[in-house]
């Protein structure tokens, strides 16, 4: 039989689970938003005879629990996109190259060893059993072929921009309870530009 003093105490209970879980978050959250202020650094266009280079790489991406969440076996993955537009002062400017490239990490727990998947490499697979190497690998762009130089025209400028963002993760169910506020683990850069005459 429900009474008003066994309401009250139901009502007491479920604020007090409320104040609990909303306690919990701010706790987490400080050591989450480490993620938030990813950026991209190192920025270098260049050339080879044939193509145009792209150099950077992503700084303050990795947080422990994405580093708890790799060293369980998690695949990850990081997207880079790069575009290039050729600016127009009279018009819209002109979009030369759209490029999305993923970093794919995974570890193997048996042999003690991180894959990583780099595509803008000749699409090859690393591996190492050094987990600062690993992640030195996955955040960083090594000479990505943004575009032939036969497509620029000389005395014009370009834009490079870029971002970086983190893949949302799908979780086997038996890890969803231990990697619960996982769901608030992604990070997104802003963009960033660099400004050329070819």
């Amino acid at each position: 039989m429900i009474t008003s003093g066994n309401l009250a105490h139901f009502r007491h209970f479920r604020y007090l689970i409320c104040a609990l879980v909303i306690f919990l978050f701010f706790c987490v959250s400080p050591k989450l938003s480490l993620a938030k202020g990813a950026q991209l650094s190192d920025i270098i266009v260049t050339n080879t005879r044939d193509h145009l280079l792209s150099y950077f790489n992503v700084k303050d991406c990795f947080t422990e629990e994405m580093n708890k969440a790799i060293l369980n076996g998690i695949s990850t993955k990081f997207t880079f996109i790069v575009k290039l537009y050729e600016i127009r002062n009279t018009w819209f400017d002109s979009k030369i190259a759209d490029i999305r490239l993923t970093h794919n990490i995974e570890y193997n727990t048996l042999k003690n060893e991180f894959s990583l998947f780099l595509p803008e490499q000749d699409s090859k697979t690393v591996k190492t059993k050094d987990f600062d190497d690993a992640k030195k690998l996955m955040a960083e762009v090594v000479a990505l072929k943004v575009v032939r130089l036969d497509k620029l025209k000389r005395g014009l400028h370009y834009q490079l921009r870029m971002k970086a963002e983190l893949d949302k993760i799908e979780l086997p169910f038996y890890l969803n309870y231990v990697f619960f506020f996982l769901s608030l683990w992604d990070f997104e850069t802003d963009w960033y530009s660099v400004i050329f005459k070819y």
